[in-house]
């Protein structure tokens, strides 16, 4: 799941070098945290939120297959 969101995230933003995803892990629940550039924080997001809501819904998809759940927060 790391591999897809750092392959997903790297491909939108400006300085890829930057781009880092944590996961952290309660029970049955991972959550994922984008940490990018400041410059890159409005690509991540899209407009009105569109491509976090992209990202996301392919997380928890990914996810609900393995019988988990997920999150994605996005960071500066």
């Amino acid at each position: 799941m790391e591999a897809l969101l750092e392959q997903l995230g790297r491909g939108l933003v400006a300085h890829p070098e930057e781009f880092k995803v944590e996961k952290k892990t309660d029970g049955d629940i991972d959550q994922y945290l984008l940490n990018v550039h400041p410059d890159d924080f409005g690509q991540v997001i899209g407009r009105q939120g569109r491509t976090a809501r992209a990202l996301r819904a392919v997380v928890k998809a990914a996810a609900a297959r393995s019988g988990r759940r997920a999150s994605v927060e996005i960071l500066e």
